[in-house]
């Protein structure tokens, strides 16, 4: 009997729905809120009305682009955490009310979990997908982990930031730029067209497999502050430039930790995942890494790099299958480890 799930995503400013029958992805959904735009990030207040207006539409939108009725669904799957709280709520109050008016379990999904796991999304039978083990470098505006995938319920973070994640460099450094919210998109088009190596930024120094980008943002902060006093115009001067630099610096801070633990661990297959993840430089600096040292390389779609509910409902659908569903008790949380 075949296995159709609903996934819903709500942990940020993004509402999304998709539906998965046996693996196989019928539909993804995407709300996005342009207002946040405006105050130069997310406002939580916000993103929690907002979810509460798309929330319906979009799980709507998802059983009719699937070809489905919502009495064949064998579960619904959802983001429980981590994620802003307002936002979380709605999507894990629908879903609850959803299950019981169905009277289909409900399966609670980690945020992080689910961005790993999206390499498993598959649009056809053919699609390839990693074998366990493999190392996934998962980084996003609120993570940047290096993640040793065993199985699918089987992860062990083998380095982490310590502070700021590499999404929230890219974004918080472009917003001292002066650039749109959000900034990673951004700096990745000014980068293409910028010098890399116009300007110097600090590289922190952490043991093993930690990361730290706190520093990076400091020292691009004094970059521009020295320099305005001598020229007021000088980002505008060198905004492809300083985007560049920015970019390669993080790359590098990234791909010096994900060679250790290759090193560390002996593992011939990568992925990444995240929103930093639709980053064209550190996509290409993952597959040319890869390519000269013949590691097996899987990089996502940029439709599954950012939060989607496909990758929910796939780890769902792993969950459905070993039967570990969740209590209508369970409430969502903020914060918490992969």
């Amino acid at each position: 009997m075949s296995v159709t799930i609903l996934g819903i995503e709500s942990s940020c400013d993004d509402t999304s729905a998709a539906v998965i029958r046996d693996g196989l992805l019928l539909s993804n959904v995407i709300a996005s809120q342009s207002v946040h735009e405006e105050y130069g990030g997310v406002v939580p207040e916000l993103a929690s009305r907002a979810h509460q207006q798309n929330i319906v539409p979009v799980v709507d939108a998802a059983i009719r682009r699937a070809g489905i009725s919502k009495t064949d669904l064998s579960a619904i799957a959802f983001t429980r955490g981590p994620g802003l709280l307002g936002s979380l709520l709605v999507g894990t109050s629908f879903a609850k009310g959803l299950s019981l008016g169905l009277r289909i379990p409900i399966i609670d999904v980690n945020h992080l979990h689910g961005h790993v796991l999206s390499h498993f999304v598959r649009r056809s039978a053919d699609d390839r997908v990693p074998e366990f083990p493999f190392i996934c470098l998962l980084v996003s505006g609120g993570n940047s982990q290096i993640v040793l995938v065993k199985n699918y319920n089987d992860m062990e973070i083998l380095g982490q930031t310590i502070d700021d994640a590499a999404g929230e460099a890219f974004d918080k450094c472009a917003k001292v730029m002066g650039l749109p919210y959000p900034g990673g998109p951004h700096i990745d088009r000014l980068a293409a067209i910028g010098n890399p190596d116009a300007f110097k930024f600090a590289k922190p120094r952490i043991p093993e497999l930690d990361y730290s980008f706190s520093g990076l943002k400091t020292s691009f902060l004094y970059t521009l502050r020295d320099n305005l006093r001598k020229d007021p115009d000088f980002i505008t001067k060198n905004q492809a430039d300083l985007a560049a630099s920015l970019q390669r610096t993080i790359i590098d801070i990234l791909m010096e930790k994900l060679d250790l633990a290759v090193k560390k661990t002996g593992v011939r297959t990568i992925a990444i995942g995240g929103g930093v993840s639709a980053n064209s430089g550190v996509r290409d600096a993952v597959a040319k890494y890869c390519e000269s040292r013949g590691i097996e390389a899987f990089i996502p779609e940029r439709a599954f790099t950012t939060d989607n509910a496909a990758m929910v409902a796939i780890a769902g659908y792993f969950k459905y299958l070993d039967k570990k569903f969740c209590s209508y008790s369970e409430a969502p949380y903020a914060r918490v480890s992969l």
